[in-house]
């Protein structure tokens, strides 16, 4: 049996942006829920998220963006304090409460640790149930219920402190990874395949910006089938030319046919089948390893299934 690791922390639970805001607590209460009641937790490495060290995530944010973002918490707290609002809005989306910044430490932390465990050997592959997620956060700014950026500060890391010499990162979320792209355009040590619906928020992706990035732009209402065909014909060539040594995966549900976020019509056995065709590829050039990180998926019940399916594949359950 694959040994998986399955990383998270409580404090990924007290970030929350609002009352009826999507990107909320309950997304974790809903997976663990699931795999509590499909008896899928009992085949996980339940480990606890440590906090990313600053230096860490300056590989792939500036200084000033790390700073601001410290800055901004101690001014919410301040406020708190003296009777003001719970929240500091960073977008019309996207907003932090006084536990955003550990939240977000953590969910770094959780594939930084996470990495370090696959390359060790420790573990074959990983998940981590984490929010903040962190796709869309560019090198200088946070956007779109992302702060940090959890798997670019992941592949970054690979590079730099293991000197892994090629990192990919895949991106199944309906929304186009547009900080991953911005921290990692052009380094031909990263290779990012993603497909996402288009046109739709964060409205980038369909230009090629870097000959290391292969979007894969679709119309709203495309199905699984369509998209698994997408994938054998132009990820899967491109992963295999570039034989990756470790794989990271931003693992967005939200592309799911019950989530009204998005309007793609994607189902629980699309995921598995996408799963299985990264291990695939994770087993025959990168030894398993496998880091994935939650992103979007806002339909509780929805995602509490697609994660159950992906996680039997990581698995081998």
């Amino acid at each position: 049996m694959t040994k998986t690791g399955y990383f998270t922390h409580p404090d990924c639970r007290r970030h929350e942006m609002g009352p009826g805001h999507p990107e909320c607590p309950e997304r974790l209460d809903a997976i663990e829920d699931r795999l509590l009641a499909s008896g899928v937790d009992v085949g996980l490495d339940r480990r606890l998220a440590p906090e990313a060290s600053l230096s860490d995530i300056e590989l792939a944010h500036t200084r000033l963006h790390v700073a601001a973002m410290r800055g901004l918490r101690q001014e919410l707290k301040e406020s708190i304090a003296a009777g003001g609002r719970p929240y500091s809005q960073i977008d019309p989306d996207t907003a932090m409460n006084e536990h955003t910044w550990t939240a977000a430490l953590r969910a770094a932390g959780a594939v930084l640790a996470a990495t370090d465990a696959v390359m060790a050997g420790d573990l074959e592959n990983a998940f981590c149930a984490v929010r903040p997620p962190g796709h869309h956060a560019c090198r200088d700014k946070a956007m779109g219920f992302c702060f940090f950026n959890n798997v670019a500060i992941g592949a970054k890391y690979a590079l730099e402190r293991h000197r892994v010499k090629r990192v990919a990162v895949v991106d199944f979320d309906v929304h186009h990874g547009n900080g991953t792209e911005d921290i990692l355009a052009g380094d031909p040590r990263a290779l990012m395949v993603g497909f996402f619906q288009h046109p739709f928020y964060p409205y980038t992706g369909d230009a090629r910006h870097a000959d290391n990035m292969l979007n894969l732009p679709v119309p709203a209402y495309t199905k699984g089938m369509d998209i698994r065909e997408l994938i054998e014909m132009l990820w899967i060539p491109r992963l295999e030319a570039f034989k990756p040594q470790l794989v990271f995966v931003s693992a967005g549900f939200d592309a799911h046919r019950e989530d009204e976020l998005g309007q793609l019509r994607l189902n629980e056995s699309d995921y598995a089948w996408i799963t299985g065709r990264i291990k695939e590829i994770a087993q025959k050039y990168a030894q398993g390893r496998i880091v994935s990180s939650l992103e979007g998926g806002y339909n509780l019940s929805a995602l509490g299934r697609s994660v159950e399916a992906h996680l039997r594949v990581l698995a081998d359950l």
